[in-house]
Parts: structure tokens; sequence; C-alpha cells
């Protein structure tokens, strides 16, 4: 009789290749006791959300933070992994080295690196396509083939599909964390490319994903989405050269309609002199408060300056609002950001050329969003055993 099937997706905090195979090298001769110490250790000095903890500079918490053998193993896993691996964040690396066994244990309880830690190490293909398979990597790699140039919101169904039929994951904290965890690793390894929040398959990942479903059909679907990626980034382009040769008065009504697209009410583009470079005025329900916004728009593609944020906050009283907006082409000098949010000011929101073509392709003001439908066999639907035939 065999036993039941290993689930997969076993590992939690799933790591990057490169930090387990850096532990790998260190633990090696390092009792696992001393390991869980360490472990242990930090997760005691974790923090709460109303008093959080800072992980970032190991340099600076594992001599306040840690003692005796906990500091020197923390120290050791910071300088020889060349400052690449965070002690604080270890004990992904070690769930799934012991869930693989990567190192063995001598009779000393002293982890000892063997042929499997070796072979991972050297990136052993065949290793690492057995790993990857009991992770769910190339079924990951798939879905996103399907999707890319994708987020992650668009391949979390796909994912969550897999993952409820494969896995003990069952939550949607969890699922999303895996899905996320896996795209890093993916995206290190050069089987994923990543821009900003958008994850598009490589050729290498095509490869890579093909014994998990026919490799013309991931082929297929790579160029099909490849080719609506260039189509879109180059309307794109179109877009903003339209909005740079647009007439000012027709670039303020065009941000009239980005504004009432966003939900704001009682829009209205100013008209009037002496309103200290107010374009247009708007409401915002924000809870059961409405606030009165007052926005400047420039159509012109040099970096807004300080004293343009001046004068825009100078205005809120003439116009009785409480927060005011910027919407730009261009961008912004250096300096702006801090100035835009500085304590005890009214916030001034900046809008660069980059954030308002996003806003302006999401909510579809100037460019029209067209749906395009894949057919795809549903085999699923023919793999069920043939229906029995009639009798008399």
């Amino acid at each position: 009789m065999t036993g039941a099937r290993q689930p997969l997706v076993r590992t939690p905090l799933f790591p990057l290749y490169s930090e387990v195979a850096a532990l790998l090298r260190i633990f090696d001769g390092i009792s696992k006791d001393q390991v869980r110490s360490l472990i242990k250790a930090v997760h005691e000095q974790t923090g709460t959300p109303q008093n959080t903890v800072d992980w970032s500079q190991p340099s600076l918490w594992i001599p306040e933070r840690l003692n005796g053998t906990d500091r020197q193993l923390a120290q050791r896993i910071w300088d020889e992994s060349q400052q690449k691996v965070n002690p604080r964040h270890i004990y992904g690396a070690y769930l799934f080295i012991n869930t693989y066994q990567l190192l063995s244990l001598n009779a000393s309880g002293q982890y000892q690196l063997e042929h499997r830690g070796n072979d991972f190490i050297a990136s052993v293909p065949g290793l690492l396509r057995e790993l990857d398979e009991a992770e769910g990597l190339p079924q990951l790699l798939a879905i996103l083939a399907a999707h890319s140039p994708g987020k992650r919101a668009d391949l979390l169904e796909e994912w969550t599909e897999f993952l409820l039929e494969n896995s003990n994951h069952k939550t949607p904290s969890s699922i999303n964390a895996t899905l996320r965890q896996r795209l890093l690793n993916l995206t290190a390894r050069g089987y994923v490319s990543r821009e900003g929040n958008t994850y598009s398959i490589t050729s290498a990942g095509v490869d890579y994903a093909a014994p998990q479903v026919a490799r013309p059909q991931l082929q297929a679907h790579h160029n099909v989405f490849s080719a609506i990626k260039d189509y879109n980034a180059a309307q794109t382009i179109a877009l903003r050269e339209r909005l740079e040769s647009l007439d000012p008065y027709r670039f303020e009504e065009l941000i009239k309609d980005l504004l009432e697209a966003m939900d704001y009410e009682n829009v209205q583009v100013t008209k009037q002199s002496g309103d200290k470079g107010v374009d247009v005025i708007a409401n915002f329900q924000f809870g059961i408060t409405e606030i009165k916004e007052v926005v400047q728009v420039k159509r012109h593609k040099a970096n807004i300056t300080r004293p343009v944020l001046d004068q825009l906050r100078g205005a809120l009283p003439l116009h009785g609002a409480l927060r005011g907006t910027i919407i730009t082409i261009g961008g912004f000098a250096k300096g702006c950001k801090d100035v835009a949010l500085f304590p005890g000011a009214a916030p001034i929101t900046l809008i660069d050329g980059d954030k308002l073509i996003e806003l302006l392709i999401k909510h579809g003001v100037g460019i029209k969003q067209k749906k395009l439908s894949l057919l795809e066999v549903d085999d699923s639907y023919f793999e069920g055993s043939p229906a029995e035939p009639l009798t008399e």
C-alpha cells in the first residue's frame, strides 16, 4: 500500500535560491539547535504593529539585540553572504533546507553538507527541477504565460485553484504570500521579468514551463501577449504625444473629465483671474465628509519647482479647500515630494506624466480599452471517462 501523496507548495516564506545556497555553506558544521536558537532569538524581538522593530540594518541590530552564539552566527551569515542574506529572514530557507534534506545531520546534531546540498549549490538541473515541481513553480510559469505581461491579481484566480487542489494553503493571505514569494524567486533566476508591478514570462521561462503545458501552446500565448504589450506601449507613447500638443484649455477639460471619472463631484474649470494658479476645483467624498480640492494643471514637460507648490498651498484658503493637487505632463524637481507632505501643512498631491498616463488608462479617459477573447480547448471536459452506453 502506497502512502498518501505529499502536497505541493509546501514551503511557507519561500526563499530565493541564492540565499539558500549561501546558507548551505554557512550551516555546514553548525548544529541544528544553534540555527533554531538564532531564529527563536530574533522571533522573540519582532515587536508589534504599535511598537515596530527595524531589521533593515543587520550591521547595527546584530550587536545590539543578540548575544553569544546567536550573535556570532548572525554576524557570520551577514558577513559570509557578502551582506546579501539578512539573518532576520532565514526561517523560510531553514524550512526549505530541512524539508528537502539539503543538509544531513551527524550523530552530534550538526549539519553536514553532502551530495544533495552540493548539487543545489552547483544548480544541478535535475535537483532544481525536482524542487521546483514540488513547489509549483513550473505551474506558476504556465499560468503567467497565459497572462504575460500581468500583475499578481491577474494570476491569483488560477493560482488559487491550483493551490486548493494540490496544497494545504487555503487562506487568502497564505495564497497571496506563496504567489508573491515564488514570483520573486523566478524573477531572480531569469524566468520572469518585472517592471513595476507587472510580470512577464521570459523565453527561458517559456522553455522551463514547457513540460507543464505543451511548448507550442505556451509559445503561442507568449507571442500573443507580447504583441499586445508592444501595441499598448506604442499607444501609450501616442497618448503622451497627444497630451503634449493639446491646447491648454482642452487639457484642463481633460483633467476635469478624469476627475469626474474618479468620482469627484461638482468639478469646475476656473476661468477667473486672480485664482493664484488654480485651474480646477472639485469636491471629493471622504467617508462622511465632503472635501474641497483645488488642482493646478501644467501642460509642459519641464519639471515643476517648489514655488509652484507654495503658490497652490497659499491659494487653498481663497477657495475654502483643504488640499491641493498639481498635475503635469513632466515631472517634479528634487525636494518637491518632501515639501508636498510637510508636517503641519496642507497636503499637496503630485501627479507626474507617468502617473497621469496610468490614471487616464485606468479610468478610460482619452483611451479606449478593447477586449480580446482567446479560445482554448477545455481539456478537463474531455478527460472524464466515457458515458456508459444505454441498454434496452
